[in-house]
């Protein structure tokens, strides 16, 4: 069979592989323990089961424009305006089939061949492999110091003659990490002079964490007006209102932009689907305390989480700020983080992210995004697994483990 180089090139998204790994596992009835996973485990809102069983009632689904339907823009609009303190026009919004798209027509509207985009280490999985199959080349910038933001210095030090764009996602997915304010207006001011697109993927800028406000990155902008600014913020109903499987995001951009971005998605897949687009009107117009519950209940569980990761011996974890993602450093117990990720699902049934997967090896991404009972649980399998003077046997969903390869 004869592939695209294009299509040689590009990886699976490794944490989509582990789902299907871990399902596959439980319905062998392995008592897996999945800490590798990005959805939480909430409900969908009321109002959006409401708003979308609504249409589905009247029988008529059809076609929808491809930048998304005028009620979810409507609702956009009023999202940017009370969160971001900037009023779009319906022609600066549009609604993709989740952020993954909207960054993805994002990339295939301004890349050329061979120019660069550039991303602070670590970063989400798909980064490197969506601006490739945009026909772009990533440059992940990596902090000197090994911390989870490199300065705003190194940013610019990677910037050359090619580069076309920067990303930024604060929260960060894997660390958890909040980029300070200084950092962000730093690298806006870099953008502003040096004519680059600047991508603020703001996933889960509402599940921040310890009191903290969300950044807002148009506070540091000098560009007032939407339509002459490369300043392009990203959403999505997935992670703040536990909407994963509906997949809608959103970008906000100029109309320029978001009028090529339009283009090309309505060649892609037309627009996205219409039970869902009324599914995340409800959620951004109706009441918002699921996001308020779901992050109180994710801060505890980091707590939780936390506690038990500071009684290893060896292992360095940052608090993170916001997100459902721990990103601890597992080097001093395996450096090789594939080998040491595929160890834990092997012998105790835990499921975790390697961290090479995110540009940082040794460390492992885990999620806090389930249950109390599993996050305890798993990261009492890990120790077990890793810690010389943990007992030598766990019972294990009923079978007793005799720890053979220290």
């Amino acid at each position: 069979m004869s592939l695209s180089q294009m299509a040689r090139s590009i990886c699976e998204s490794p944490t989509l592989r582990l789902n299907e790994t871990a399902a596959l596992l439980r319905e062998k009835g392995e008592p897996v323990i999945h800490l590798g996973g990005g959805e939480p485990k909430s409900k969908t809102p009321i109002d959006a089961i409401v708003s979308c069983t609504a249409l589905l009632n009247t029988g008529d689904v059809k076609y929808t424009p491809a930048d998304g339907i005028p009620a979810l823009k409507k609702a956009i609009i009023r999202y940017t305006e009370e969160h971001y303190g900037r009023l779009a026009a319906p022609e600066n919004v549009i609604a993709s089939s989740g952020a993954k798209q909207s960054i993805m027509v994002f990339l295939h509207a301004i890349l050329d061949p061979h120019e660069e985009v550039i991303f602070p280490t670590p970063y989400w999985v798909s980064y490197p492999e969506m601006i490739k199959l945009a026909g772009g080349v990533p440059v992940p910038v990596t902090a000197r110091d090994g911390g989870f933001q490199p300065t705003v210095e190194e940013m610019a030090e990677a910037v050359g003659p090619y580069t076309k764009a920067v990303i930024l996602n604060s929260p960060n997915n894997p660390s958890g990490a909040v980029y300070s304010d200084e950092f962000v207006a730093g690298v806006v001011e870099l953008c502003e002079k040096r004519s680059l697109y600047l991508v603020m993927d703001d996933t889960y800028n509402r599940l921040i964490f310890d009191g903290r406000t969300p950044t807002n990155c148009y506070h540091f902008s000098h560009d007032q007006s939407l339509d002459t600014s490369k300043l392009v913020v990203v959403n999505c109903v997935s992670k703040m209102y536990a909407m994963t499987g509906f997949r809608i995001g959103w970008a906000v951009g100029n109309r320029e932009l978001i009028r090529a971005m339009t283009n090309i998605q309505s060649q892609e897949t037309s627009g996205p689907a219409a039970p869902s687009q009324w599914a995340a009107v409800g959620a951004l117009n109706g009441v918002q305390s699921p996001v308020d519950a779901l992050r109180l209940t994710l801060e505890n569980n980091r707590n939780v989480m936390m506690s038990r990761l500071e009684s290893f011996a060896g292992v360095k974890a940052v608090k993170p700020g916001g997100t459902f993602y721990c990103f601890p450093d597992f080097s001093a117990y395996e450096r090789d983080s594939q080998k040491l990720s595929r160890m834990l699902l092997d012998k105790v049934r835990v499921v975790t992210v390697p961290g090479k997967e995110f540009g940082m090896e040794g460390h492992l991404r885990l999620s806090f995004c389930g249950t109390l009972k599993e996050i305890t649980e798993g990261i009492d399998r890990i120790k077990w697994a890793l810690d010389p003077d943990a007992p030598n046997e766990l019972y294990l969903g009923g079978r007793k483990l005799v720890r053979d390869w220290q």
